[in-house]
């Protein structure tokens, strides 16, 4: 009972730890996000075993189990919000680290169509710049319709979308095997598909950009 109230106790003061480093001000995004990761995995490996060992490879299991955001995803960050400005395009970190691009139909695809507007290729160009030489990063492509129309049409035309945008990265020297593509058909809209202003920004084609952390061993 003694050992148990002990966990108890270790477990607070590491979940304490981590809300701590939540909100340090003079700590980097990347060292923030890593140090963050890196403790909830020790409480956890803290509330599997009664060891230090325990929490020593639930820190290695946190800092390994996900994204990283580090300089280099910082910097593509950058470089995508300047490629985008004005386009309506919008570029963001997602909670697990990912760098997001939302790129709505007036940039994407027209009503019904796969191809990509000439307009979404610049965007695209600066995307794949410098990725030839990242192998590491992971790419995803996940297209998205309308509510017009069935299943039956939308769920492939979402997914020939996220294929177009994968072919074209390829024509610009990203491997293809390295994109991994999916459609939502109109399973996750993002407004009201009542108004043909909701209906547009449905149509559209999500593009992520992720560096898995490295897997740490003890």
């Amino acid at each position: 009972m003694e050992r148990f109230g002990s966990r108890i106790r270790r477990v607070s003061a590491l979940a304490v730890s981590v809300a701590v480093l939540a909100g340090c001000a003079n700590m980097t995004e990347t060292q923030r996000h890593a140090a963050i990761g890196a403790g909830i995995g020790a409480l956890a490996g803290a509330a599997i075993g009664d060891s230090k060992q325990g929490a020593l490879i639930g820190a290695g299991l946190g800092a390994a189990g996900g994204y990283v955001w580090s300089r280099n995803m910082q910097e593509k960050r950058a470089a995508m919000e300047r490629a985008t400005a004005g386009t309506g395009v919008t570029v963001t970190q997602t909670a697990d680290n990912q760098l997001k691009l939302h790129v709505p139909s007036d940039v994407s695809f027209d009503v019904g169509r796969a191809d990509i507007k000439p307009a979404l290729q610049p965007v695209l160009n600066a995307f794949a710049q410098g990725l030839s030489d990242q192998p590491s990063l992971e790419i995803r492509i996940v297209g998205h319709t309308d509510s017009t129309g069935t299943d039956a049409i939308n769920d492939p035309l979402s997914v020939n979308r996220a294929a177009s945008v994968r072919n074209y990265l390829g024509s610009r020297g990203v491997d293809s095997r390295r994109v991994a593509i999916d459609g939502r058909g109109a399973r996750e809209p993002v407004a009201d598909n009542a108004s043909e202003s909701g209906r547009a920004r449905n149509r559209r084609v999500e593009i992520f950009l992720a560096e898995r952390a490295p897997a740490t061993r003890y």
